[in-house]
């Protein structure tokens, strides 16, 4: 019988399988409901723990530098995403700035906080103390990090204003899209081959 810590559960059908060795570009999908449940995965635990310092320090320079900076007639101004937080604050849509700074400064450093632990004691070889709830935190935080969303209204923001006003892209949107494209790698559905390391 196989050892239970090593199987895989669908998460769609619920269908136990086990693991397989993949080769570069393969994937394993269920027999019963076609859902993918496992991948190869070619990055290492250095190479993820380093992208995930990475990413922690592009997450600083997307909440502190500038998205965009604007000017008018010698007025400048410019924003970042917490002045975008503070902006959607003072209007009538309060919950509505609860839930961008959950979606894009809050769940994305928790994120990177649990990749951090886990990724630091694993490339130790040891099992990150509270393993099992940070694994769990990471799945559920996945649909909450929303950094792609922010990102494209960001862009599509540039675009409008281009046309009324200089617009100038800052540092923090080039942090910002480089941060969303890493989260993607570092902390999609692959996460889970590390229920196999020691």
């Amino acid at each position: 019988m196989a050892d239970a810590d090593r199987l895989i559960i669908c998460e769609h059908c619920d269908a136990v399988y086990q693991p397989v060795e993949l080769r570069a570009h393969e994937k394993a999908s269920c027999v019963r409901c076609h859902a993918i449940i496992q991948r190869h995965n070619s990055l290492g635990i250095e190479q993820r723990l380093a992208l995930s310092v990475t990413a922690a320090v592009l997450w600083a320079f997307a909440n502190v530098y500038p998205i965009m900076s604007i000017r008018l007639q010698g007025l400048s101004n410019s924003a970042t995403l917490w002045d975008s937080i503070v902006a959607l604050s003072q209007g009538p849509i309060t919950f509505i700035a609860l839930v961008a700074a959950v979606a894009i400064i809050v769940a994305p450093a928790f994120q990177l906080a649990l990749l951090l632990w886990v990724l630091g004691y694993a490339h130790g070889h040891r099992r990150a103390p509270g393993f099992a709830l940070c694994m769990r935190s990471l799945e559920t935080l996945r649909p909450w990090s929303m950094l792609e969303v922010c990102l494209l209204g960001a862009l599509v923001a540039v675009i409008k204003l281009a046309g009324l006003l200089d617009v100038l892209p800052g540092i923090g949107l080039f942090a910002l899209a480089a941060l969303s494209l890493l989260i993607i790698r570092i902390a999609g559905r692959d996460v889970r081959d590390l229920w196999g390391h020691p």
